[in-house]
């Protein structure tokens, strides 16, 4: 029979799904961003065994990979020290003459539009190890940011 006349399935015509990306470095996390993690696995599976739709289920366990991982390779960070910028910390800063309050959290607990910024984003790497009343470096300027205070993310 000639190829032309062979019917191909609709499985060849699907955009292929990646796997969802996971952040470079390590995957250190506040207990409350590990308590999180473990809320989102539980939540997906319950959604898989109830959902109906194969597509949707099938996005639903990719998205259900990604958050075992985030979970097996998840290390609890140590509450900071008094005084002390570190992941899981609160900080008081000022930066160009405006006073700010930040959390330092992992990667999947960040949300910048509420002030919780990852570890590893730029202002936190300037920040941690400073001590309050410490100005550190920022943005090529010399002396950017003022500590104010730093204390433990409350529960």
């Amino acid at each position: 029979m000639s190829v032309a006349f062979r019917r191909e399935s609709d499985e060849e015509h699907l955009e292929p799904k990646f796997e969802l990306p996971l952040p470079a470095g390590p995957n250190m996390v506040t207990a409350r961003g590990f308590a999180m993690i473990e809320a989102r696995v539980a939540e997906l599976e319950d959604a898989i065994t109830a959902e109906t739709e194969d597509a949707a289920r099938e996005d639903r366990k990719r998205q259900l990979r990604y958050w075992k991982t985030r979970r097996a390779t998840a290390r609890v960070a140590p509450p900071p020290e008094a005084g002390v910028v570190g992941i899981g910390a609160r900080v008081r800063i000022r930066m160009a003459g405006k006073e700010r309050l930040l959390d330092i959290v992992g990667h999947d607990e960040a949300d910048p539009a509420a002030d919780r910024i990852a570890f590893s984003a730029p202002l936190a790497h300037a920040l941690i190890g400073a001590e309050v009343s410490e100005k550190v470096d920022f943005n090529g300027k010399v002396e950017a940011i003022e500590v104010l205070g730093s204390e433990a993310i409350p529960d």
